[in-house]
């Protein structure tokens, strides 16, 4: 199967407001449409997940981030242009995406893809995407598609062929909140 049709039954699916499951920039991941409160609804229950952490949101790039943050910290750019491995930042406030993507204070954690599919997904699908991990609340991350729980394979509406994955680490991003006054705290390095 060429990547092209891949990613147009990946976007059909996101249209229709599925859950896939599909290779990051770092680790197997549960995703569906950012914008979609009944999608990010149904894939809360999939992962038996009821808190209110938020869940990281994927783009394509830099650029995009100003739709969906309120306040964009100057540092944010010198990080994403520096960091040399996928790095997901916390801004304070944002917009425009379905309620349960926030975190408790209504703050958003934005990576942009360094995965060349994930890229393209998002480019031609236009919105900005989940990433989550693919597994029930609590459990270990899967650091590879074969230790995926089957749970979680079988409640997907579409699972990426494995043979897109050229990307992935195996293991999660950095993840950096970013306060006022360039205050930053390292949540996950």
């Amino acid at each position: 199967m060429e990547d092209k049709t891949i990613i147009d039954e990946t976007i059909k699916i996101l249209r229709l407001g599925g859950i896939i499951l599909y290779p990051t920039d770092t680790i197997w991941g549960l995703g569906c449409d950012a914008t979609n409160q009944e999608a990010v609804t149904r894939l809360m229950a999939l992962k038996k997940r009821n808190d209110s952490r938020g869940f990281i949101i994927l783009v394509d790039l830099p650029a995009r981030i100003p739709s969906y943050v309120v306040d964009i910290p100057e540092m944010a750019w010198d990080l994403i242009e520096l960091s040399d491995k996928p790095l997901t930042l916390v801004f304070d406030k944002g917009k425009n995406l379905a309620p349960s993507v926030y975190g408790e204070k209504g703050t958003i954690a934005i990576r942009v893809t360094r995965s060349k599919f994930c890229h393209q997904l998002i480019s031609r699908f236009g919105r900005p995407i989940v990433s989550t991990s693919a597994n029930i609340c609590g459990s270990p991350f899967p650091e590879n598609f074969e230790a995926i729980p089957q749970e979680i394979v079988s409640g997907v509406d579409y699972v990426v062929p494995k043979i897109i994955d050229t990307e992935s680490t195996g293991k999660p991003s950095s993840i950096i909140a970013l306060g006022k006054g360039n205050q930053i705290r390292i949540i996950r390095e």
